[in-house]
């Protein structure tokens, strides 16, 4: 069986992307974070957007140019305080902001991922986060029904990926991203590196290349990556 070669120019990837799309973008902070594709989804200007991120990056970075130009009009995440374009917008009404706790940011991702609908827990019972939710009871325990979280497009950065798709991420640059790229319908990789089939033992693919349905190459990284130079 012969594997297909999933690797291409990520213009023609990121051209898949139309007006209120579903995106889900991995990192946490920088690591991780595809800044090359987030950098050509402005370019190519897709509006309308849900954007699922833990964080919304800082100003000058990642999300922060999508918030710019103007492409989000809803934003999922963890927090935003690290980012005044975010907090600006929010307050302006001019996006709406969802908040989830990280660990639940990562539960409803990891659950659409799996093929489920949503989970129960108790987290956030009697507080804000726990309003408008449908409640469970389940013997003497009542918990919040948390909806899966899928999205239309996943966008990650790999440290290297072969032909097919199989990953490998740097350490914490790992975080969210195969959740991610499972709980989506398209999966688009940047990688720093390409590798023929087999320099990626099976040990050490991180994410199945069956997850995955661009890959991009980048050689030389930009300077918005100096913070994760190994």
């Amino acid at each position: 069986m012969t594997l297909p070669d999933k690797i291409g120019l990520m213009e023609d990837a990121i051209s898949e992307i139309r007006d209120g799309a579903v995106v889900m973008l991995g990192g946490f902070g920088v690591p991780g974070t595809p800044f090359c594709l987030i950098k050509e989804l402005v370019r190519q200007g897709a509006r309308g957007l849900t954007i699922i991120k833990n964080d919304a990056n800082e100003a000058g970075m990642g999300v922060d140019w999508l918030l710019e130009n103007g492409q989000v009009e809803k934003l999922i995440a963890s927090h935003i305080g690290l980012n005044p374009t975010a907090v600006r917008l929010m307050n302006e009404g001019r996006i709406t902001v969802e908040f989830v706790p990280q660990g639940i940011l990562a539960e409803r991702i990891r659950v659409a991922g799996a093929g489920l609908m949503g989970f129960v827990t108790d987290i956030g019972i009697g507080t804000p986060l726990a309003e408008g939710k449908p409640q469970v009871t389940i013997g003497s325990e009542t918990g919040v029904l948390e909806t899966a979280l899928k999205a239309d497009f996943a966008l990650l950065h790999a440290e290297k990926s072969d032909p097919f798709g199989n990953l490998l991420f740097a350490a914490t640059a790992r975080n969210f991203n195969p959740l991610m790229a499972m709980a989506a319908d398209k999966t688009i990789v940047e990688a720093e590196q390409v590798v023929p089939f087999g320099q990626i033992t099976p040990d050490a693919v991180h994410l199945s290349g069956a997850f995955v349905d661009h890959v991009a190459e980048l050689g030389e990284l930009p300077e918005v990556y100096d913070v994760i130079r190994r």
